[in-house]
């Protein structure tokens, strides 16, 4: 890297030297990153088509990096694409903007700019529309549609296309969003002057025309006497309008109360996009509660769009992603749809010191006869953080499923053995170990070997001796085998007293455990025993016993 040239003045091309080294040093440095960006879109006083390949290979090279390192700043795709735009046209800007969409889906401003772009540089309207029909796939139901919306109208307005306009329209009255109403007022206003088949299905239009036809003459008033008179065509049409009016005002209502139940929440989103600072357990329980009105809701698409919305503000927060996967699994046939969630969980989001994520993704896996990519999946985490005891038992665990009790003991074997693995990791896995023997095996014998033989390698491991001692006091007796149990777990606590190296407060209170067994199990003799450690170990210093 110390030969590689950014472009730009000498000092230009120092200074990026030293903050490239700087990202390299801390890769999860939000600011540095941005000082990192901001220095290369500065580069010869701003990119252009004229600018040097150096500065422009360079210039690439960090917006890549950054946008792969934070994939949801909509923003940042927006200005890459503008520079990509100045230095080599069209193509390449929507190319970006391609990627950009690709990594944030469902960003209203990301697909507006998009859109916009397309509208300022195509001349054919079909490729236009079918974008525009893209971002409303993509971000139609978000409650701040209405950018997005009105872009595509703004579209539809320079074609002059109203039947376009209308039926754009027509989508929108039904979506719960900010502004709602005066959509539904423009589309009100249209819907006088629409032909009436753009207005509703053709069988609810037959079924409004039987009614009105089924009520018979209309009355009429000629001088001092009423007639009947039958309905010309003119009168249906204008009866069928006046019904289809207050059809769309049912619609309307629906929609204001649709909007209204939402607005509760989505006034307390304080920050709608993402950044890398953390958030508020304010906004937290608010994105619950919202994911719980919409589960209730049940509403599909519209449950599945919140989500993807919460996990944009919330990307490194595996609680909701894990609660995602946990819904799209409830839902008939979404296997693949449920893997890309852990997917993109696992690799682009959730950090890798919260592996829990990862687990479930693994869990899923074996759930789909997937083992050895759940094993992988174990290996991956264990590659990056190595004697991760929660992981390793999982691997563990899962090698006994399906390989037997040898293969587990060979997962925790081949750990404890490892150079990667820490003392402490080491001391809990063996432990483990044991707890095998003795809970799946059904050996007790040989889980007090593991424990015995290994003890004096962790004289100073909390989670061991606690373990160890549990052991010995958790295992069923009888008043026949008491006293050879007793003598066990006596063992074991001397052990503890004498040989360990545990801080005084942990041996004090494994101590309260063992007193605790000598009055609720003890053998005859023990309560002397019992007086004796109360002494010592709840008495004041001058009450020990003098050396």
């Amino acid at each position: 890297m110390a030969d590689y040239t950014f472009g730009g003045t000498d000092e230009e091309n120092a200074e990026l030297k030293k903050l490239n080294a700087e990202v390299l040093e801390d890769p999860d440095s939000f600011e540095n990153w941005e000082k990192l960006v901001r220095a290369a879109e500065s580069l010869e006083g701003g990119l252009n088509r004229n600018s040097s390949p150096q500065s422009i290979v360079a210039t690439r090279d960090i917006y890549d990096r950054f946008l792969a390192k934070f994939p949801l700043l909509f923003g940042y795709w927006k200005k890459y694409a503008d520079l990509e735009f100045s230095i080599a046209g069209t193509e390449a800007a929507e190319l970006v903007y391609e990627r950009g969409v690709a990594s944030i889906t469902n960003s209203v401003d990301l697909w507006t700019n998009y859109c916009s772009f397309k509208v300022e540089t195509s001349h054919d309207p079909d490729v236009i529309r079918e974008l525009y029909e893209r971002g409303a796939t993509s971000v139609g139901l978000d409650f701040l549609a209405h950018p997005f919306w009105d872009k595509y109208l703004e579209f539809e307005e320079r074609l002059e296309a109203q039947d376009k306009i209308f039926a754009i329209l027509d989508r929108v009255v039904h979506i719960p969003m900010h502004q709602y109403a005066r959509y539904f007022e423009r589309y009100r206003h249209l819907a006088q002057h629409r032909p009436l088949p753009e207005l509703l299905p053709a069988d609810m239009l037959s079924q409004f025309r039987s009614e009105i036809e089924n009520e018979g003459p209309t009355t009429v008033q000629a001088g001092a006497q009423q007639v009947k008179a039958e309905r010309g065509e003119l009168e249906i049409e204008r009866e069928m309008r006046t019904r289809i009016d207050n059809f769309h005002l049912e619609i309307f209502a629906r929609t204001q109360t649709e909007t209204t139940k939402r607005w509760t929440y989505e006034s307390e989103i304080k920050r709608p996009y993402f950044h890398v600072t953390e958030l508020d357990e304010s906004q937290m329980v608010n994105w619950r509660k919202y994911l719980d009105f919409e589960e209730v809701e049940g509403d599909y698409s519209r449950t599945q769009f919140l989500y993807e919305r919460c996990l944009v503000t919330c990307a490194y927060y595996d609680e909701f992603w894990l609660r995602y996967a946990r819904w799209m699994l409830a839902q008939p046939s979404k296997e693949e749809e449920v893997r890309n969630i852990y997917q993109r969980a696992s690799m682009l989001y959730v950090p890798i010191s919260r592996p829990p994520v990862r687990l479930h993704y693994a869990y899923f896996e074996e759930m789909c006869e997937r083992v050895e990519l759940a094993k992988d999946i174990h290996q991956a985490v264990l590659v990056n953080l190595p004697g991760h005891i929660e992981t390793i038992v999982s691997l563990a665990n899962m090698s006994r499923r399906h390989g037997g009790l040898e293969a587990a003991i060979e997962v925790y074997k081949a750990q404890i053995e490892s150079p990667q693995c820490d003392h402490y990791a080491k001391a809990a896995l063996c432990a483990e170990w044991a707890r095998l023997l003795w809970k799946i095996k059904g050996s007790v014998d040989e889980a007090r070997k593991v424990f015995q033989q290994n003890a004096h390698w962790y004289l100073d491991s909390r989670p061991f001796w606690i373990s160890y001692l549990f052991f010995e006091l958790e295992q069923p007796t009888s008043a026949e085998n008491e006293s050879t149990q007793y003598k066990y777990i006596k063992q074991v606590h001397d052990d503890i007293r004498r040989k360990s190296q545990l801080p005084p407060l942990t041996v004090k209170d494994l101590s309260h455990y063992y007193m605790a067994y000598l009055l609720e199990r003890g053998i005859k003799g023990t309560a002397k025993e019992y007086m004796t450690l109360d002494r010592e170990i709840n008495g004041q210093v001058s009450f020990s016993p003098v050396a």
